[in-house]
Formats: C-alpha cells, sequence, structure tokens
C-alpha cells in the first residue's frame, strides 16, 4: 500500500478534529472507530474478509503501513475468523495517539502544548493541512448532496463518522438534521463499512461485553432474561443507539 494515499484512520481522525479547540469530537467512541476502520482499510486493501459477523485473514502480505500490518499480524496470529464486534472491543493501548502522532511528522497536524487547570498538562493537535481536511469533508458533503453513491471509502468513512457520533460535530443543530440522516442512510454503499459501523455502535452498547447464555436444555421453560440473547437486526437503517456506553480503554 502506497503512503501517498491517506488511510481511513487518519481520515477519520481529521475529520473528528475541532479547528477552533485543536481537541477530538467523540474521543471515547472514536477509539473504537479507529480499530474499525483499521479493519476496512485492511479490507479494502484484499487483506482480510468479512465472513457473516466475523473478519477473516485472506492474505497475511504486509501493507507497508506500520500501524496497520501490526493489526493485520494480531488477526493473523487468531487463527480463525474473529468477531468484528470483539476485535473492536478489545483493547489497543496508545492507537488514538499513534495516529495523532504520524499526522504530526506528515505535517497535517501541529500538536500546541498546554496545561488544564492551570496544573495537569496537555496536548492539542491544530490542523495544518487545512485543505486536506476541507477535501475530506467535501467528499462527505458531495455524496450527501447529490444523493450519487459514494466509492468505497466515502462510503465506510462515512458509515464510521455516524458510528461514533460524529454527526452532530460535522452538521451541527437542527439544520443539520437532514444532512445528518443523509449521512447515516449512506451505509448501504459498502457492506465492509456497514459491518464495522454495526459493531462499533454494539461496543457502545455493550454488546460485546455480554457473555453468551447456552441454550435452554429441551423440556425447560424459557422465561425472561433465560436463554439465549436476540440477534440485533442487521436488515434496518443505522439509527444512533442509546444506552450505556461500553468504558473504552484510553489509546
Amino acid at each position: 500500500m502506497g503512503r501517498s494515499r491517506r488511510t481511513i484512520p487518519e481520515e477519520l481522525l481529521l475529520l473528528a478534529l475541532d479547528p477552533t479547540t485543536g481537541t477530538t469530537a467523540q474521543p471515547q467512541s472514536l477509539d473504537l472507530g479507529l480499530a474499525g476502520a483499521q479493519l476496512v482499510e485492511l479490507a479494502l486493501a484484499g487483506r482480510i474478509a468479512p465472513d457473516g459477523d466475523r473478519i477473516a485473514v485472506v492474505s497475511p502480505r504486509p501493507t507497508g503501513d506500520p500501524t496497520l500490518d501490526c493489526a493485520l499480524e494480531l488477526l493473523r496470529r487468531r487463527g480463525a475468523p474473529v468477531r468484528a464486534v470483539h476485535w473492536i472491543g478489545g483493547p489497543r493501548l496508545g492507537l488514538r495517539q499513534t495516529y495523532l502522532s504520524h499526522l504530526e511528522r506528515c505535517g497535517m497536524v501541529h500538536a500546541v502544548a498546554g496545561q488544564m487547570c492551570g496544573v495537569l498538562p496537555t496536548t492539542r493537535y491544530q490542523a495544518t493541512e487545512t485543505e486536506i481536511s476541507r477535501e475530506i469533508r467535501a467528499r462527505l458533503d458531495s455524496a450527501i448532496r447529490t444523493g450519487v453513491p459514494p466509492d468505497p471509502r466515502t462510503a465506510a468513512l462515512a458509515a464510521l463518522a455516524h458510528a461514533v457520533g460524529l454527526g452532530k460535530h460535522l452538521y451541527p443543530g437542527n439544520e443539520g438534521r437532514s444532512s445528518r440522516s443523509r449521512l447515516r442512510d449512506l451505509i448501504r454503499h459498502d457492506p465492509m463499512g456497514g459491518l464495522v459501523a454495526h459493531a462499533v455502535m454494539d461496543v457502545q452498547n455493550g454488546v460485546a461485553i455480554q457473555p453468551r447464555r447456552s441454550p435452554a436444555p429441551a423440556g425447560r421453560q424459557v422465561g425472561p432474561g433465560v436463554g439465549p440473547a436476540p440477534e440485533p437486526a442487521r436488515g434496518v437503517p443505522m439509527q444512533p443507539r442509546r444506552g450505556p456506553m461500553a468504558r473504552a480503554v484510553a489509546h
């Protein structure tokens, strides 16, 4: 994979950066989204493929991107296809900082040191290549405005942006409501992006950490709360899901 093209995790992070404050919107869910964006990028590179709700390695050949290759190797070591929701919900410490540091080395963001409450050291990241951020945003705007089916990369980016809650960051207020709805609807244009986006939202709702229940023995009455949990519906448009946020490990 050539490095002349930005990866989906990098683009998702640039979308999430607030140009005024230098902070990232939706930081907890963004961490999950970056892990999911790696899966989409590896799929587009022909290294992995969906297998139902699982992810299977189809080619262990390195991509040339160290961060993606680390994820690919971890998937390869699993030996068997892994559920997307389990992969995204697993701990990968420092992933967001890894991508921020990479963007800084590439000259796309600039680190600004500061303090919280005048005591705790903090670092904000201001976008320096604003033209790149505008180009990424313009792709989403075009897909939303024209209704023309976007390319797989843009469709996957839109699905992930919706899944991590960037809709209100990109299209705020009542005037942005229709744009947020159309952003959600772009999921149908990329099956892999849709699979990953659903997995990101499932982790946020605690689906990944719920233990599987064994089927009830024959003749046993299954009552409320007993037996296997129903599978979430997959044939309906994505809606922002509400519920307790699964604790996301700070990357």
